[in-house]
């Protein structure tokens, strides 16, 4: 037993002193990676308000960026905290596909549509703040997927609590509606966001926040309206599982949408919030578990409720909502590639005039 014990605790050692290789390791792949640059060393493009250092330099090789992930600067832990949000959604994913027949049961994909989703914007959100510093071509790129993923998350939660949260009263006066509505709002988020970094060069920064957080919050509304109507009429102390996570994902996106409006720790202390207590960095630990509830809480509404919305939905329906979810996609796609199709002309016009 002693013998096996401390094999054990000599291949821990072993583990303990292989982890603490990886910075030199990281060092030796990229030995002259440039320091960061303060604000006022890059373009006034890529600057954020109140941050001023730990900017990646411009213009270096797609490594520098990669490696640049486990490096201190002013984004490394915004491409951290959806990373570790992304890891876990496909544990989730995996957990839900050993209890849920995705496959054999259609009332299943409106589940499956919302963590596919989830999964999709934190993909495109590490993406977008890890390469986003290369050019100003690489910026609005990847931060138009960025802002396809959310456009596309929000369809898939509005197929959820459709699906899933809704009540017969409140289904029986918006299911013609609904989903058609809800698309159009996905697919003016995504614009409003875009039109918005495209507009940068030309617009004060508070009206391009609100042409990014206008469409969003309108979304939002539409996107909430069955789970608050389900958490308003339900009789008190009436058992429902769900109630407190949905109250729980509703207070984290409220939280959210505040950190993401307005940078409020960085304008009380700014400098010192550089790398560490952004509040964009807020926004996403706060958006990862709105979405993490609101997961848990719609595999209960799944589970708990089948007798509500095998009533409600006919058996096309979920097939029709998943079909609906990749033309919403392929819209907001859409839309991100005619923004960049203009501002690449605008780059362009703009290269031309030095």
């Amino acid at each position: 037993m002693t013998t096996i014990a401390m094999d054990r605790i000599g291949r821990l050692f072993i583990s303990l002193q292989q982890i603490k290789q990886v910075p030199r390791m990281l060092a030796e792949a990229a030995p002259s990676a440039p320091n960061t640059m303060r604000d006022t060393e890059v373009p006034q493009f890529f600057r954020e308000r109140f941050v001023r250092t730990g900017y990646r330099p411009l213009h270096q090789r797609w490594r520098y960026y990669f490696l640049s992930a486990f490096r201190r600067h002013n984004e490394t832990v915004n491409i951290w905290t959806h990373l570790l949000a992304l890891l876990v959604l496909l544990v989730k994913l995996r957990q839900a596909a050993e209890m849920v027949d995705f496959a054999g049961d259609r009332h299943s994909w409106p589940l499956l549509v919302l963590i596919v989703s989830a999964i999709n914007y934190t993909a495109c959100s590490v993406v977008a703040h890890l390469l986003g510093s290369k050019s100003e071509l690489c910026h609005y790129t990847f931060f138009f997927f960025d802002y396809v993923g959310v456009a596309q998350y929000q369809y898939g939660s509005v197929v959820v609590h459709y699906y899933y949260a809704v009540e017969e009263d409140f289904y029986s006066r918006v299911c013609r509606v609904f989903i058609p509505v809800a698309v159009l709002l996905s697919w003016c988020s995504c614009l409003g966001c875009c039109y918005g970094k495209y507009r940068n060069h030309s617009l004060p920064t508070w009206v391009r926040k609100v042409g990014q957080v206008t469409p969003s919050s309108l979304a939002y509304m539409w996107d909430i309206s069955p789970v608050l109507h389900r958490l308003l009429s339900t009789p008190a102390g009436q058992d429902d599982p769900a109630a407190v996570y949905h109250l729980g994902h509703i207070g984290f996106f409220i939280s959210c949408a505040f950190f993401f409006a307005f940078p409020v720790l960085e304008r009380i202390l700014p400098g010192r919030c550089d790398i560490l207590g952004q509040s964009h960095q807020l926004f996403h630990v706060l958006l990862s578990c709105c979405t993490m509830f609101q997961i848990h809480a719609a595999h209960l509404d799944y589970v708990g409720r089948r007798e509500v919305y095998e009533r409600l939905h006919g058996s096309g329906d979920a097939a029709l909502l998943a079909g609906v979810y990749v033309l919403t996609l392929l819209v907001c796609l859409l839309i991100a590639a005619v923004m960049l199709w203009k501002v690449k002309r605008l780059l362009d016009r703009q290269a031309k005039l030095k």
